[in-house]
Formats: structure tokens, C-alpha cells, sequence
């Protein structure tokens, strides 16, 4: 899962950064109200975390624009905790949700998985399919019960998978939802994590649709 945050505060950007990194997601941060949308318009991103009080382009903009081009990611606002018409002005335009400034982390993180779950017709952040069972809430994934051991890539890559179970994903939606803006992204890399996977969980839920992409299927029993 690929996420975006639109906050001006560095430092506290970046500490909702390096938490959703921990919590096994690509992150990419702006700081203007202006760079955000571009990110938002160009990029494929899975959430958002949008300051409402943003330079340049005040976060309302952003997301109208953003709304009015058809962009339908889930959005998380940031808004002042006595600011009730700021929440009203953010729902109004698009969010999904809101965050009263000062929050604590676990409360984002909470709510961008509930997005996530609902952009993606699920209602737990547990996902299980055959013996392999997904805990999106601690980034652990378990066969048959036993804890199996994934690099920060493999778990995005089941995870997007999993979430979208019975679709197939090309390499290039893969490729865009994985990696952050500044990795270098390689479609072709794709195929060796999902071989990775497939070997770590040591069970076919992983098919390869050929000329199509990945797909998230029951095994044969």
C-alpha cells in the first residue's frame, strides 16, 4: 500500500512518515499545498493525510480539485482541534475521515486502515485466505498458524494483494503502488518478490495470469 501525506510541519510529517514506514507502507510527504496536488493528480497512491492549513494551496483546494478530476482516493484530514468548521469545510469537499491536531499516531494509523479496509470491501484489517492469514494491524503473516518472516516489500506485496483478492494486478499497478516516489522503480523486480512470497509461503494463493499480471486465489485443495 502506497500512501501520501500533505503536511507542512517537518518534523511532524516526518514522524507520521517513519510510523507508517514501521507499519509496512511506501510513503511519499509534501509540504505545500501545491506539490501535494501534483503528487495526488500523478500519482496512484492508496490514502492520503492531508493538512487542511497548508502554503501555497490551502488543503480545501487541494482536495476539490483533486475530487473534481475524478481522483477517488480515501483522504484523511488533519484540522485544528478547535477548528469545527474546518472539519465541516474538509468533509464538504471530499474526506473520508478526520484527525484533530495534536493526535496520537496509533489514532492515524487506526483510521487510515479503516479506509484502506473499506476502499477495498473489506470489514477487518485480518485477511486470510487458504492457510495464509494476513494481520494488517501488526504487519504479521501467519500459514497454518506459523509466523512467517517477510522483508518491508514482500508484505506490501501480499497485503496489496490480499486486499484486493480476485482481481488481477498488473506488474505496473504493483510496480505504483509498492514503491515510494523516490525508489527506483523496476516492474521487472515485480516477478522476483512474487517469487520470493511464493516460495516463503510455501502454498500456490499467488497465481500468475499470464500477459495480465497477479492474482490472489483459494489453492487447489
Amino acid at each position: 500500500m502506497r500512501l501520501l501525506i500533505v503536511e507542512d510541519e517537518v518534523e511532524l510529517a516526518n514522524q507520521l512518515g517513519s510510523a507508517l514506514k514501521d507499519a509496512g507502507y511506501a510513503v511519499d510527504i509534501a509540504h505545500d499545498g501545491e506539490e501535494g496536488h501534483f503528487l495526488g493528480e500523478t500519482e496512484d497512491y492508496d490514502a492520503v493525510i492531508l493538512d487542511l492549513g497548508l502554503p501555497k494551496l490551502d488543503g480545501v483546494s487541494v482536495l476539490e480539485k483533486w475530487r473534481a478530476q475524478g481522483r477517488v482516493m480515501p483522504v484523511l484530514i488533519l484540522t485544528a482541534r478547535d477548528r469545527w468548521t474546518d472539519k465541516v469545510a474538509g468533509i464538504d469537499a471530499g474526506a473520508d475521515d478526520y484527525v484533530a491536531k495534536p493526535f496520537h499516531t496509533e489514532e492515524v494509523l487506526a483510521r487510515l486502515r479503516a479506509l484502506l479496509r473499506r476502499s477495498t470491501g473489506h470489514a477487518s484489517s485480518e485477511l486470510t485466505c487458504g492457510p495464509v492469514h494476513l494481520d494488517g494491524r501488526a504487519a504479521r503473516v501467519t500459514v497454518d498458524g506459523t509466523a512467517i518472516k517477510l522483508t518491508a516489500l514482500e508484505f506490501r506485496l501480499l497485503s496489496y494483494l490480499m486486499h484486493h483478492q480476485g482481481e488481477v494486478i498488473s506488474r505496473t499497478q504493483l510496480t505504483e503502488h509498492l514503491y515510494d516516489q523516490d525508489f527506483d522503480r523496476d516492474s521487472n523486480t515485480i516477478e522476483v518478490f512474487v517469487g520470493r512470497v511464493r516460495k516463503k509461503l510455501g502454498t500456490e494463493i499467488i497465481q500468475t495470469v499470464r500477459g495480465l499480471g497477479y492474482r490472489i486465489a483459494e489453492p487447489a485443495p
